[in-house]
């Protein structure tokens, strides 16, 4: 019998119980644990989304002694108001910075005490918006991002006269 022979025949004796004491000993070990991402806790915001619905006259400034004079100016777009309508869901309808288009956004409070408006994403997100001050006629915030923020100012929008919420659809 030639060396090869010997040896193939001496490894299927001793493979067989090798190969089944590794298999053995991978089924009873435990896997290690997975380290879970938590998501961070979302904080009831400090207004209801409710308070944004409406009709607005917007601009905007950069300097806070601006603001005055910039108030005066966002009554006087009230001739062609932005109108912040109820979302599909639990949110309200307005446009994000940069694109045509309106989206569902939503408040949310963050965990530094602040309340944000974007999208149903941990805040403070790089698209979301900071509320400064939010009263029943005035709200002032200002995008998150400092390359939007110095493009856009920070915001006024003051409600028009008449436009305490936005009207439901009527239905012919």
């Amino acid at each position: 019998m030639s060396c090869l022979a010997t040896w193939l025949r001496r490894a299927a004796t001793v493979m067989p119980p090798l190969a089944a004491a590794l298999v053995v000993s991978g089924c009873a070990s435990t896997p290690a644990p997975v380290a879970q991402q938590q998501r961070p806790q979302l904080r009831p915001a400090a207004y209801p989304v409710t308070a944004l619905v409406g009709s607005w006259g917007i601009a905007s400034y950069r300097e806070d002694r601006d603001r005055p004079r910039t108030e005066t100016m966002a009554r006087q777009h009230c001739r062609n108001p932005y109108v912040i309508a109820p979302g599909p869901t639990d949110g309200i309808m307005m446009h994000v910075a940069d694109d045509p288009k309106a989206y569902e956004l939503t408040l949310k409070g963050g965990a530094d005490g602040k309340t944000y408006l974007g999208f149903e994403t941990p805040p403070p997100h790089a698209q979301d918006r900071e509320i400064l001050s939010l009263t029943e006629n005035v709200i002032v915030m200002r995008f998150i991002a400092p390359d939007v923020h110095a493009r856009y100012g920070t915001f006024v929008y003051v409600r028009c006269p008449g436009g305490a919420q936005a009207a439901a659809p009527r239905r012919t």
